[in-house]
């Protein structure tokens, strides 16, 4: 659809665990997908019970043994494997780093996992009660979520009403909001509620921290950067997770790509506090191949139906994939 107003659409086997085990090198997967149809000899990939399988190694951030898992075409089941792993259930997994036990947003695992990426699991903690007193109309929060329906701080903005509440930290996951509880919320409407929050008066939210070891506990972080040059992965290849459609192996981001996802993920946090990795690339992947804003808009609302964006937030992406195709960046 042209743009305009947009409405909003409606829309085993138990892996073994070893101790002190040194990362290995990724080996292909059951689950994922080549990104040609064809190998290099023009004949039919082989069926996927004969291809390598990937496997990735995990530990619980707080101090665990490693785990081997495998299989997983989405967060939501990569979350499951980690689970199945350490006998833990799923939902007690709030987000994963990667090749760092740290609550490091800058290493948080989005829709990319390279090939040779160590997974650690931040598992639910403490759970803490607090009353904000919203003096200004913005608080200073960039909102982020797990893909599987848990929304966190990913961000405190320094001298921000957030910033002075000491014992609201980054990667804590919001749960409730005035006693409404938001958990399957998407982080986007996690901002909005927050923004939309009457200003001087006093809220209360309710909050669940990662599970840190002893060693870990450190002063409180603000966050990463609102851009930063730190590339997520180490290997060539990366296995990229998406929301709808199966998980594939692609070769690692592009100068063109990394530079638009980075500039995209900067404009959802200026238009809708919050930061979004894997909707980034999507938007830059949709972009890349359209000719006006018109149709960039109109594959915009037939990719992400359940997001409503502004006019002006459009023109800006399309925008930023143009100046990133030039090199303008």
């Amino acid at each position: 659809m042209p743009l305009g107003p947009w409405r909003k659409k409606n829309k085993s086997t138990k892996e073994n665990l070893v101790e002190n085990e040194e990362v290995s090198g990724g080996h292909a997967g059951a689950g994922s997908q080549n990104k040609s149809a064809v190998n290099g000899a023009g004949l039919p990939p082989p069926p996927a019970n004969l291809r390598p399988r990937l496997v990735f190694h995990t530990q619980l951030a707080h101090g665990s043994p490693t785990g081997r898992i495998e299989g997983f075409t989405n967060v939501k089941e990569l979350y499951a494997k980690i689970a199945h792993a350490f006998n833990i259930s799923a939902p007690e997994i709030l987000f994963c780093t990667l090749n760092t036990h740290k609550i490091d947003m800058e290493k948080l695992l989005g829709g990319q996992i390279g090939l040779e990426d160590f997974i650690f699991a931040h598992i639910k903690g403490i759970k803490k009660e607090v009353e904000v007193y919203k003096s200004e109309d913005a608080l200073g929060l960039t909102i982020t979520d797990n893909g599987a329906g848990y929304a966190f701080i990913k961000r405190i903005k320094e001298g921000s009403v957030v910033d002075g509440v000491k014992v609201i930290c980054v990667g804590d996951h919001i749960e409730c909001i005035n006693g409404h509880n938001i958990v399957g919320t998407r982080h986007y409407e996690v901002a909005r509620m927050l923004k939309e929050l009457p200003r001087d008066r006093s809220f209360t939210l309710k909050l669940v921290e990662p599970m840190k070891a002893f060693e870990m506990l450190e002063p409180r972080s603000r966050g990463t950067k609102p851009a930063s040059d730190n590339k997520i992965g180490t290997g060539r290849s990366t296995l990229r997770l998406r929301s709808k459609g199966p998980a594939t192996v692609e070769d690692e981001p592009t100068e063109f790509e990394e530079k638009a996802v980075k500039k995209v993920d900067d404009l959802l946090e200026s238009y809708m506090g919050i930061r979004d990795t894997e909707l980034a690339a999507t938007m830059v992947e949709v972009g890349r191949d359209k000719k006006n804003p018109d149709e960039f808009a109109t594959a915009l609302d037939e990719t992400l139906g359940d997001f409503a964006f502004p006019d002006e937030f459009v023109f800006d992406v399309w925008g930023a994939i143009g100046d990133a195709k030039q090199g303008r960046f």
